[in-house]
């Protein structure tokens, strides 16, 4: 086993990771963030609702008690962060957690489940919270 394998392995240890499914979009207590770069969300499109926020800036904009946050969440809502394939996501998810956001999880399958499940998408392109 490599070693990004096995941080992969511990960092999906400690989440409660999530299916694509439509519920996601209706859970006022959830905060589905798309993390990936401009490119794929212009080439494959975005999921309606969802929040972007690029990896860089990931943990200064969902710190609970930071800064620099954005609105609409707290370190009880549930933010199901989003890749394109679900790998980065559980290594961003973990992080995030590190920050105080305890339910934060990740896609199981990324963009790509959710596209494949036939839920909602929209064209590419919105602006990254920065």
């Amino acid at each position: 086993m490599s070693a990004i394998d096995t941080v992969l392995d511990s960092a999906r240890a400690g989440l409660t990771r999530v299916t694509p499914t439509h519920d996601l979009l209706d859970d006022p207590n959830t905060l589905l963030v798309d993390i990936r770069p401009a490119h794929n969300r212009l080439a494959n499109g975005e999921i309606p609702g969802a929040v972007v926020i690029e990896r860089i800036v990931l943990e200064w904009r969902l710190d609970p008690h930071g800064a620099h946050r954005i609105d609409g969440f707290d370190e009880d809502t549930r933010v199901v962060v989003m890749c394109n394939e679900g790998y980065s996501s559980s290594l961003a998810a973990r992080d995030l957690q590190a920050v105080g956001l305890r339910n934060a999880t990740d896609l199981v399958g990324g963009y790509k489940a959710w596209q494949e499940a036939g839920l909602p998408t929209q064209p590419g392109g919105s602006d990254p919270i920065t």
